[in-house]
């Protein structure tokens, strides 16, 4: 059940909250937290590279689909990404585009609350990142999202 109900706190990685598990008990969310970031911290990179893989793109082709998960969707909407202008729409696809040519995994930003100008900006700044950098940012904003989802709860 533990395990069923965190499934997505790290986009489709369930195995996060599955070994968050076995470092219970958990007197605070924060503690949750913890546990679940310290869980992926300590994984291999390719399962690491395979966290930042589930995220989709910002404003991307599943977005315009409906093909996001709820949380993502949910995530997205409250940035206002799913009514960008056909330019930022355009601008967006341009630099998913090009940070997937420079990066194996896609760009990922904890959006809630952000505007799309922020969001964009941090876009343009970010695709200027070396490739450890930018895998270390990419964690650190997964961590972010992760406690967000949590607090949603």
């Amino acid at each position: 059940d533990f395990t069923a109900a965190l499934a997505d706190i790290y986009e489709h990685s369930p195995w996060v909250a599955e070994a968050a598990l076995q470092r219970r008990p958990f007197a605070r969310l924060k503690d949750l937290h913890e546990a679940m970031r310290a869980a992926l911290l300590t994984a291999d990179d390719a399962r690491k590279r395979a966290v930042l893989n589930a995220h989709p793109d910002l404003a991307g082709r599943l977005a315009v689909r409906g093909e996001l998960t709820a949380e993502s969707t949910t995530e997205q909407a409250s940035a206002g990404l799913d009514k960008c202008s056909p330019d930022e729409f355009r601008r967006f696809t341009e630099l998913n585009d090009a940070y997937r040519r420079k990066f194996p995994f896609p760009f990922i930003m904890a959006v809630k609350g952000r505007s799309r100008a922020e969001i964009l900006g941090a876009f343009e700044r970010r695709i200027h990142h070396d490739e450890a950098t930018e895998f270390a940012a990419a964690l650190q904003e997964v961590h972010k999202i992760a406690l967000l989802r949590l607090r949603d709860l």
